[in-house]
């Protein structure tokens, strides 16, 4: 084996999080040819490091500890020369936001570590509590040398073992509920195709029930859909989850105490709903109307930029507490929008921290709402909406995050309207 000598760089791709391997580590890693959790690799591709991911974070093998991706060693654990520039390392630090790996997996990119043969970059995967992952809708496994695409009975040890981890509130099961209580026809057209590769849907030998339990829609141990299912699916989730809904209401003045001009309610399976609710704020909520500048010339200006107030609403839903018999509200009065929803900053997100870091108290929804299209990237929507307020001369959405049992954010109206 070679020797390396060299030291680890500043440059940092992780997002704000402390990277914990050392130079001595990393040279570990390099070294030890006999390992399965570790791959060596010079492609930053998506279909090369997405599968890869996708593979550790199922840790099929139940190592039950990370799984390393080394960027720049070649097979024979030599380096390739390689310096990794910043577009590469943007490129590289993508994967962890642009949601082709679902559900999203614990994924902590290293700094750029600088030897005398070439720079290293090192993804560290943790073993997903939430298998199957899929990537691009595709199972991936790693067994000794062999990666490949998950047979349905590896997949299916994949889903059974899912039961014994932790689980967030979205993949408990909805007892008293049965299948009949979901609409199969929105399920197979709205969502599966979108959630799973055509490879895998042409296996028949697959069950509905195998098919939902695989996307965490439904228990296979209490023969029931699991909340996620009653949410997204559900021909009456308000039935069971009282709170499962989304109130708009608008107000003639700047307070409760003024008129109600109008009022909707957004209940159902939310495949169908957040679509509804989409239309509705661009047909309703956001107007335009042309005003005169000094020269004399019009321009067109917006109450709200469309895309800013529909992704704070769809994080109000993708992030509520749907244990609380809250629902979701929006306000719209005459100079600003609020929306509230039940449930607090969750898990690793703190005031200090927001909206840098994420985290997710639905992960099944989450990852629904990113197949459905409603999600873009991950942790990165706030930083955008926020963005795009301020060049439409809203000004930044004030967010009070001191509730506790729950989130509100205040969008101001175009300063102009």
């Amino acid at each position: 084996m070679f020797c390396i000598f060299g030291s680890e760089s500043k440059v940092n791709i992780n997002s704000g999080r402390i990277n914990m391997l050392t130079v001595e580590r990393v040279k570990e890693l390099i070294a030890d040819m006999e390992s399965d959790w570790i791959e060596r690799t010079i492609s930053i591709r998506d279909d090369k490091l997405g599968p890869a991911i996708c593979a550790y974070a199922n840790d099929f093998p139940n190592h039950k500890h990370s799984g390393y991706i080394l960027l720049g060693v070649k097979d024979d654990g030599s380096l390739a020369n390689i310096s990794w520039s910043d577009e590469q390392l943007q490129s590289i630090g993508n994967i962890k936001t642009n949601g082709k790996v679902l559900p999203q997996p614990s994924i902590i990119i290293s700094s750029v570590f600088k030897f005398s043969e070439g720079e290293v970059v090192v993804i560290e995967v943790k073993p997903s509590t939430y298998p199957p992952v899929r990537f691009d809708g595709r199972c991936w496994i790693r067994l000794g040398p062999r990666r490949d695409k998950a047979t349905l009975e590896e997949e299916r040890i994949l889903t059974e073992r899912r039961a014994s981890y932790a689980k967030t509130f979205d993949l408990i099961p909805a007892l008293g509920t049965q299948l009949e209580d979901l609409s199969v026809e929105l399920f197979k057209i709205n969502y599966l195709t979108a959630a799973v590769d055509k490879d895998t849907l042409a296996e028949n030998s697959r069950t509905l029930e195998e098919q939902l339990s695989s996307l965490r829609f439904y228990d296979h141990n209490e023969k029931c859909p699991t909340n996620a299912g009653i949410l997204v699916f559900g021909l009456n989730p308000e039935f069971y989850l009282p709170g499962a809904y989304i109130q708009y209401i608008k107000f003639s003045g700047q307070d409760m105490m003024t008129d109600v001009v109008f009022e909707k309610k957004f209940s159902g399976a939310l495949v169908t709903e957040l679509r509804l609710l989409d239309e509705f704020i661009r047909s309703n909520v956001v107007k335009e109307r042309p005003v005169r500048s000094n020269s004399f010339q019009e321009k067109i200006i917006q109450n709200y930029p469309f895309w800013s107030l529909r992704e704070l609403v769809m994080n109000a839903v993708m992030h509520r507490n749907y244990e609380s018999n809250a629902p979701v509200y929006i306000y719209e009065f005459s100079n600003r929008i609020e929306i509230i929803n039940p449930g607090g900053l969750y898990g690793e997100v703190t005031q200090q921290n927001f909206p840098n870091a994420s985290d997710y108290r639905n992960v099944v929804l989450a990852e629904a709402m990113k197949v459905m299209g409603f999600v873009n990237r991950f942790n990165y929507g706030i930083k955008r909406a926020k963005s795009e307020l301020i060049q439409n001369g809203n000004g930044e959405p004030e967010f009070d995050l001191s509730l506790g049992t729950k989130f509100k954010v205040s969008i101001p109206v175009n300063k102009e309207w």
